[in-house]
């Protein structure tokens, strides 16, 4: 099964793991991306995410159907995104993968963050402490989707 979600509220990194793991597995792999406190060196006060969701969402069933190809003993996949404001210390975005062994959900974890930030729809903006700049749009340097809408100039 396959539990995909964007949503504006707090991630729940517990009830995720409960929802993916299964009587057959022996391995629950988490990835847990958070909001830190600087970025070349300056400090940042909280992150804001905005996606195009429709797409965003296809993209995530997508990317668990290539997790499913490349690991097929892998039983539930999750993916929650968050989408907002987002302060220092809190997720951003929680992967979850269970599997019979810990080689395949270990993995697959891996490649779907890698895989998520290279094609998934989501903008993140950085804000800044007072006196340091306001705040600056991110682009994730993994991203490859976002350069071929520039040279389409779809953006």
């Amino acid at each position: 099964m396959n539990y995909i979600k964007l949503t504006f509220n707090k991630l729940d990194v517990g009830a995720l793991s409960e929802l993916v793991a299964h009587e057959s597995c022996g391995a629950v792999s988490l990835f847990v991306g958070t909001t830190r406190d600087n970025f070349e060196g300056k400090t940042v006060v909280l992150l804001q995410y905005e996606a195009y969701e429709a797409m965003a969402l296809k993209t995530m069933n997508h990317l668990c159907e290539e997790v499913r190809g490349r690991w097929p003993d892998v039983v539930n996949i999750g993916i929650h995104h968050r989408l907002g404001t987002v302060p220092v210390k809190e997720a951003s975005v929680v992967i979850a993968i269970s599997s019979p062994h810990r080689q395949s959900s270990l993995e697959a974890v891996h490649f779907t963050i890698d895989e998520l930030k290279k094609s998934v729809p989501v903008w993140k903006k950085e804000q800044y402490r007072e006196g340091e700049g306001s705040s600056e749009w991110k682009e994730n340097s993994e991203c490859t989707w976002s350069q071929k809408y520039k040279d389409n100039h779809i953006l």
